[in-house]
């Protein structure tokens, strides 16, 4: 990389669309939006989190043009938080953060949902699939080239410790997409996958692409090979470096990532474009994702599906 690139990394609308949801408490507070939680206590009883953090989060979210902060109450003052469009947009995303760990999430939950689409009446799991030929997405079947807003960007990386999925399970079995989030909401940890995705394979080559110190590196390296998304494999040559590779379940988050980087393109992409192009190869389009109705094979929308959460006693670990 050219010194005056020194720190910078690929301008990517995945990471400007993880400035504004990309930590654990953001998508924990938009969960529960979709959960029908509108008012502040609503959203501290459902997500658990420290009243502070809720307050810094959500006004952040209004900041940021996700939530209307609308009073309802005079005396005394109070107020309740009303999704925009741009909140309305996320809502693909979490469906298909919500398939994800229907398949691949741990067992172990006090919280799980059924949905159900108002469209066609039937029960469903809405699946990430190509506009065009409704081919589920699968990583191995994009092209992708540079856009005409590729460039470099100065990332803010986050420093805190993340959780691996073990200690997760035992701490937050009453939350709905506990995996999901802590992979999404960690931005360190969806740079290696950025990497890993566009063919990125040897320590130094992902270092390099996403400028993480090497103690990050090597620590969210461990976090993602314990949580079974990546697994760590000698080169093809039998030298001494050794390579990294998705799991099955680690390819099955591409499509998550590729709704974030659609809604970063729609609201943080630069004046000349998006700065990646992807192509379906199955049928040859632009690749346009959209979640799938199970039961009557349509476009689900925000708005078309109800909830029907389901809270279970567990024993005790």
């Amino acid at each position: 990389m050219a010194q005056s690139q020194a720190n910078l990394i690929r301008s990517c609308s995945i990471w400007r669309a993880l400035e504004v949801l990309g930590d654990e408490p953001t998508l924990l507070i938009v969960q529960s939006y979709w959960f029908g939680a509108r008012r502040f206590d609503a959203f501290q009883r459902r997500t658990n989190l420290l009243k502070t953090v809720v307050s810094n989060r959500l006004q952040k979210l209004v900041a940021m043009g996700c939530f209307n902060k609308v009073q309802y109450q005079d005396r005394p003052a109070r107020f309740e938080y009303r999704g925009t469009q741009k909140l309305f947009d996320v809502f693909k995303i979490a469906l298909a953060m919500l398939y994800w760990e229907q398949n691949f999430g741990s067992n172990n939950k006090q919280l799980t949902v059924t949905l159900v689409h108002r469209t066609c009446g039937g029960p469903t799991r809405p699946a990430p699939v190509c506009k065009h030929c409704h081919a589920v997405i699968d990583a191995r079947q994009i092209d992708w080239a540079e856009g005409p807003g590729v460039g470099y960007m100065l990332p803010s990386h986050t420093r805190r410790r993340r959780q691996s999925s073990a200690v997760r399970a035992r701490v937050n079995r009453a939350m709905l997409l506990d995996d999901a989030i802590g992979i999404l909401g960690d931005r360190s940890a969806v740079l290696i996958l950025r990497a890993l995705f566009t063919g990125l394979r040897k320590y130094k080559e992902i270092q390099e692409d996403s400028q993480l110190a090497t103690n990050i590196l090597a620590e969210r390296l461990t976090l993602l090979a314990e949580d079974k998304v990546i697994e760590k494999t000698e080169t093809p040559d039998g030298g001494a470096r050794s390579v990294y590779k998705l799991t099955e379940k680690g390819i099955a988050l591409y499509p998550i990532l590729v709704l974030l980087m659609e809604w970063g393109d729609k609201y943080y992409a630069s004046p000349e474009g998006p700065p990646l192009l992807l192509k379906h190869t199955p049928c040859g389009q632009k690749l346009e994702p959209v979640m799938l109705c199970s039961s009557c094979a349509s476009p689900v929308e925000v708005g078309e599906i109800e909830f029907k959460l389901h809270e279970e006693l567990l024993q005790p670990e």
